[in-house]
């Protein structure tokens, strides 16, 4: 299997990733992207510095000067590049996946991400051609970058209210710490901290927390110290998901429509986007608050193309990544930004979590449910066709059927061999009803 995926590039060190493959991809996308400079950062997991060498080599001998972050966030990242003015960056990093796993995840200039449709396919084909070609005459310079702390004062600006609250943080032992300390110094908080030390080899869970299990700990720590609400970050940081004061998950299309009322502050009317797995909640919430609510495609890629094109201010997928208008020329996904954002919103209504969410768990839900499937898009057509007189059809991702009393979206995932399911309805009973009868075609065609 390919290490190029639809947004990134990933595999297990070192059967699948080497420091061979380092050097050559080096080469490949200081070569694609044709700057002067690009950023480098990489997260804790053990065999990053063998990595990281051989992907410095491999861009300054293509002539390419560096800007090393060193240990770094991947919100990080995309900020040092549009502070720099670098063509372009490299994040040396597996995200969520377990430690055997590494990757790299390539941007242009403006943190503009770089994926299957948009360069990453020239920079597998480069690899090869690249990895014989006579280097530079002039190799490129390595120069230290150290950007926390205007990097505290970037994640800071999407929110203005700094209440003083006590928090539970769980960074899973990933790279959160490195851009979050330093926000955390200037916020009022009282901090029940939880593996904040980077450790690749993720020694207390699996730092991603969209499984449940692997935000127990957090849950633990709010209920025992009494934590106005916790959050729990993926490896690099892109990532956040909330619990609220009672230790209950808060799901990240209805966080979405919360936080998009402390970024509509920031840009009354503005534009927000939101996956279209999302909860009918999330856009009646937004249009509340007097943002105009757009649906969009899964991924990151897609969603900040969208962002651009439709001039958005705001963006949220159920996956737990929030993207923010940081500046006009800057889009990018950010969750220690996100944690920023949902103080700002409990510090100005100065209600608990629960208690704001409450009114949007209006809607019954399955949340995401994947099954393993021969063929994906023989599933998707079939069942297309049984639905051909719903109120409304998209193939905008997969398939989206909307009635007036319930809706789902089947999907084929972009990253796994699945195909993925979200039913939402009016009453718990329909919701029930039609997931079911769609989980029984699905497991009918089980791979």
């Amino acid at each position: 299997m390919s290490i190029f995926k639809a947004y990134d590039i990933r595999g297990v060190v070192p059967d699948e990733l080497g420091p061979d493959d380092a050097y050559r991809i080096g080469r490949a996308t200081a070569r694609f992207l044709s700057a002067p400079r690009l950023v480098i950062g990489c997260d804790a997991r053990t065999h990053s510095p063998e990595l990281k060498k051989e992907l410095l080599r491999g861009v300054t001998d293509e002539g390419v000067g560096v800007l090393d972050l060193g240990l770094a966030a991947t919100p990080m990242l995309y900020f040092a590049v549009e502070r720099s003015g670098a063509g372009g960056g490299i994040m040396l990093t597996a995200s969520h996946n377990p430690p055997q796993y590494n990757g790299f995840k390539i941007c242009r200039e403006h943190a503009i991400p770089v994926g299957e449709a948009s360069g990453l396919r020239e920079i597998e084909r480069l690899c090869g051609e690249r990895a014989a070609a006579p280097a530079a005459s002039h190799a490129g310079a390595i120069e230290a970058l150290d950007v926390r702390e205007p990097y505290a004062l970037h994640a800071l600006s999407v929110g203005e209210a700094r209440p003083g609250l006590r928090v539970a943080i769980d960074c899973g032992n990933g790279m959160a710490a490195v851009g979050l300390e330093p926000v955390l110094a200037h916020l009022p908080l009282e901090v029940e901290r939880l593996y904040f030390e980077p450790d690749g080899r993720f020694p207390n869970h699996p730092a991603d927390p969209l499984h449940v299990e692997n935000l127990r700990d957090v849950i633990e720590a709010v209920r025992r110290t009494g934590a106005a609400f916790g959050v729990a970050f993926d490896g690099d940081a892109d990532r956040a998901i909330f619990v609220d004061e009672h230790g209950q998950p808060v799901p990240s299309d209805l966080m979405t429509g919360l936080l998009a009322r402390s970024q509509l502050r920031r840009f009354p009317g503005g534009r927000v986007l939101y996956d279209l797995r999302s909860s009918w909640a999330t856009s009646e919430e937004v249009e509340a608050a007097g943002g105009v609510a757009e649906i969009c495609r899964v991924g990151h890629s897609f969603v900040k193309a969208a962002m651009r094109e439709k001039d958005a201010v705001f963006a949220g997928e159920l996956s737990g990544h929030f993207y923010f208008r940081f500046t006009d020329s800057l889009v990018a996904d950010d969750g220690i930004a996100a944690f920023v954002a949902l103080l700002d919103v409990l510090g100005r209504e100065g209600k608990p979590l629960s208690e704001l969410v409450a009114p949007l768990r209006r809607y019954h839900t399955s949340g995401e449910v994947s099954r393993r499937v021969r063929d994906p898009q023989a599933v998707i057509d079939a069942v297309a066709a049984e639905h051909r007189d719903a109120r409304e059809i998209s193939r905008m991702d997969g398939l989206l059927v909307r009635y007036d009393d319930w809706w789902f979206n089947l999907r084929p995932s972009n990253t796994e061999p699945l195909l993925r399911l979200v039913v939402e309805a009016r009453s718990q009973a329909r919701m029930e009803r039609e997931r079911d009868d769609l989980l029984a075609r699905m497991d009918a065609a089980a791979a």
